[in-house]
C-alpha cells in the first residue's frame, strides 16, 4: 500500500483492516462491533476500501501439511543471459511455486515452493536448471507466518 492511502484510513478503517488481517470470516457484524460502526456503515466501508484496493480479497489459512505438501523450500533464481522471461514464466507455470517476487541484487527471484518429496523438488530444479542457477534452502519451520505490518 503506498503512502497516499494512509492519509485516507481513519480509525475505523484501520479496525477494519487489522481485524480482517486477523480473521478474514468474521461476519459483518462483528467487524462492525470491533470497529465501533453500525453494520450498514462498516458495510460502506468495506466497499469503499475493495474500491481503493486497501482490501484485495480475503483468504484462508491452509495448512499444506494437511493437503500433503510437508516440505517447504526457498530457491533463489539467478536466470542466465538472455533467459529472463523463460524463467520466469516457468515459475509461473510451476504450482508447486506458491510465492515468487522479482528481486534486486545477485538473483532475479525468491521462490517459496510447496512440496510432496524431495523428487518434488528435484523435478522442479531440474526443469529450471537449464536455464538458470538456483540455491535452495529447505524450511525447517515458520518463525513468522506472512503478517499485517502495523496499520497506522
Amino acid at each position: 500500500m503506498s503512502t497516499h492511502f494512509l492519509q485516507f484510513l481513519d480509525g475505523s478503517d484501520r479496525k477494519i483492516v487489522e481485524a480482517l488481517a486477523g480473521d478474514a470470516r468474521l461476519s459483518l457484524k462483528e467487524l462492525a462491533a470491533r470497529a465501533g460502526l453500525s453494520s450498514p456503515a462498516c458495510s460502506e466501508r468495506l466497499r469503499r476500501l475493495e474500491e481503493r484496493g486497501v482490501l484485495t480479497g480475503y483468504s484462508a489459512d491452509v495448512e499444506l501439511e494437511a493437503l500433503g505438501y510437508p516440505l517447504q523450500a526457498i530457491v533463489r533464481v539467478r536466470p542466465l543471459p538472455g533467459m529472463l522471461h523463460i524463467v520466469e514464466r516457468i515459475i509461473q507455470e510451476t504450482p508447486e511455486i506458491t510465492e515468487a517476487d522479482k528481486v534486486t541484487g545477485d538473483d532475479c527471484f525468491i521462490c517459496r515452493m510447496a512440496l510432496r518429496s524431495m523428487t518434488d523438488l528435484d523435478r522442479i530444479l531440474d526443469r529450471i536448471a537449464e536455464r538458470a542457477q538456483t540455491n535452495t534452502a529447505m524450511i525447517k519451520s515458520t518463525t513468522v507466518k506472512r503478517r499485517l505490518p502495523p496499520v497506522v
